[in-house]
């Protein structure tokens, strides 16, 4: 597809678009011809499609139109929104939707207000545009490209109150009913958990970048643990680095709230390796006592009874236990290297050894799988009783081997991955969970989410905090990102540590003083 535009700028945002409809497209930008809607000569794109989005202002109205060339026919839409602090107002009478809200930015000076502004009507007008050609495609969350939603929703309640925002993502991000009430039910659950933007309150992150296998669908940063793997300069690494998290903690006198040690797969270190590594974490961060400790244990293949009582005994207090499915087949195709089997086993140790928070991952839309499967799949779950279930939907990645591989693999359509996550949520529902946290990706079947459910009263506050941006992390280990939220709520900055491990190892000192200076900015 060629893309013409006036806004280079919005490229990528409109590529988002775009593929909500076509997700395989190569889209080239072009240079924009004419100014408004109807110029395109649909016999010069050749064999291509071609969308042209074009945005301007009109006093204190954002405007943007767009024209979709496919086929020889052309679908025109033209969208507009006022630059105003009046709560209810009415649009000009080409838009079809009569009165509604303006669009607004929050805690940003003016000039990115009124760039947000720009962008959210060409991407509402690029995606009606694209949805006149496109009328079949399963759309639920509407326009919306970004991976935090349920965010959106509360920063619009707000300003504008449950009934108006909730009218504004229906009718103008045209987010479905079933996707609108899930998001205000997170949303419900989380706020009396937030913590205000403005307290002392932080997390750390602590990574394991290696795992014993690489999945199908993985794209992560990790790399292999062979028997030859040496670990010492990275854990050598790492614990330098948590010693200077540490003295920054202490030096702006911030308080922990929560510890998440992620991967790759931590569990992929040995006995003495772990037992060393959080004991080293607990004793120099000085974690409270009770404080929420959660190690992604992920693969049974990696975990051993000693493992298990080694993080007991550290102050664990929630651990994940990931199948992804119960089907040994599957977990064979995608390069699990367990079974349904050693799931069982590893969870019913972990029971006895007295983990009483235990995380479960499923993911809808594996390759060959039915909804026939995730419902034996949630059934032999059930069996075991977990505290959370966490229902993802399979993302095709660009660096996974899946996205390298696509055309050996039969993956499920759109319509039975939304009856894999329907089952999902239901089986979460049976078990006395409530959705609690939820993100989005790009390249995931049907433009679906992932869910977090969990029992009310095991809800894991350090995975809220990450999804809703709504508390600093302090992260260690390679490939990980340190995040300050600012105390308006809305500002926030990044420290990214590097990808590669040998550069991570080199640059820890420089990371560091890159830490000190975003803890220090105004």
């Amino acid at each position: 597809m060629r893309l013409y535009t006036n806004r280079e700028d919005f490229y990528n945002d409109l590529c988002e678009v775009i593929r909500l409809f076509v997700p395989a497209s190569m889209i080239e930008l072009c240079d924009a011809p004419g100014a408004f809607a109807g110029e395109i000569d649909p016999m010069s794109t050749g064999n291509a499609d071609a969308l042209r989005v074009m945005v301007w202002r009109e006093g204190s109205v954002h405007c943007a139109a767009a024209d979709l060339v496919q086929g020889g026919k052309t679908h025109s839409y033209t969208y507009k929104n006022s630059f105003s602090d009046v709560q209810y107002y009415s649009y000009s009478e080409q838009d079809p939707l009569g009165g509604s809200f303006p669009i607004v930015g929050f805690g940003e000076d003016e000039y990115l207000r009124d760039k947000r502004y720009q962008k959210r009507c060409a991407k509402i007008a690029a995606f009606r545009t694209m949805r006149m050609a496109y009328p079949m495609t399963p759309l639920p969350w509407g326009s919306l490209t970004g991976i935090r939603p349920t965010r959106l929703l509360r920063d619009l309640e707000d300003n504008y109150g449950k009934n108006g925002a909730l009218n504004l993502m229906a009718n103008e991000f045209d987010v479905s009913a079933e996707k609108l009430a899930l998001a205000e039910r997170i949303v419900g659950v989380q706020r009396p958990i937030l913590t205000p933007a403005d307290s002392k309150d932080i997390d750390v992150y602590i990574g394991i970048p290696f795992c014993r296998t690489r999945c199908l669908y993985c794209s992560f940063a990790s790399e292999l643990r062979t028997r030859r793997t040496d670990m010492a300069g990275y854990l050598a690494a790492l614990k330098k680095d948590i010693k200077y998290g540490a003295d920054l903690i202490r030096e702006r006198g911030l308080s922990l709230r929560a510890c998440y040690i992620g991967g790759g797969t931590p569990t992929i270190l040995t006995e003495d390796e772990l037992k060393d590594l959080l004991g080293y974490a607990a004793e120099t961060y000085g974690f409270p006592e009770g404080m929420e400790f959660t190690v992604e244990a992920g693969r049974p293949d990696t975990i051993t009874d000693d493992k298990l009582l080694i993080m007991k005994n550290a102050g664990v207090t929630r651990i994940s236990v990931n199948p992804q499915t119960m089907n040994d087949r599957t977990l064979i195709a995608v390069g699990r290297d367990h079974t349904s089997r050693d799931i069982e086993l590893c969870f019913n140790k972990a029971r006895e050894i007295g983990f009483d928070s235990i995380n479960m991952d499923l993911i809808a839309g594996l390759p060959g799988e039915t909804a026939e499967d995730m419902q034996r799949t949630v059934e032999a779950v059930a069996k075991l009783g977990p505290d959370c279930l966490t229902v993802h939907t399979l993302a095709i990645k660009r660096s996974s081997r899946l996205h390298e591989q696509l055309p050996r693999y039969q993956l499920p359509p759109v319509s039975e991955v939304e009856k894999m996550i329907a089952i999902g949520a239901k089986a979460a529902e049976d078990m006395g969970m409530v959705p609690y946290y939820m993100y989005r990706q790009k390249y995931m079947a049907g433009n679906m989410e992932n869910v977090g459910y969990s029992r009310p009263d095991k809800i894991c506050l350090y995975n809220i905090d990450m999804m809703e941006d709504s508390l600093s992390i302090l992260s260690n280990g390679a490939g990980a990102m340190t995040k300050r939220v600012f105390p308006d709520g809305h500002r926030i900055e990044r420290v990214p540590n590097p990808k590669d491990i040998a550069t991570y190892i080199a640059k820890t000192d420089r990371i560091n003083e890159e830490r000190i200076r975003l803890f220090e900015m105004q």
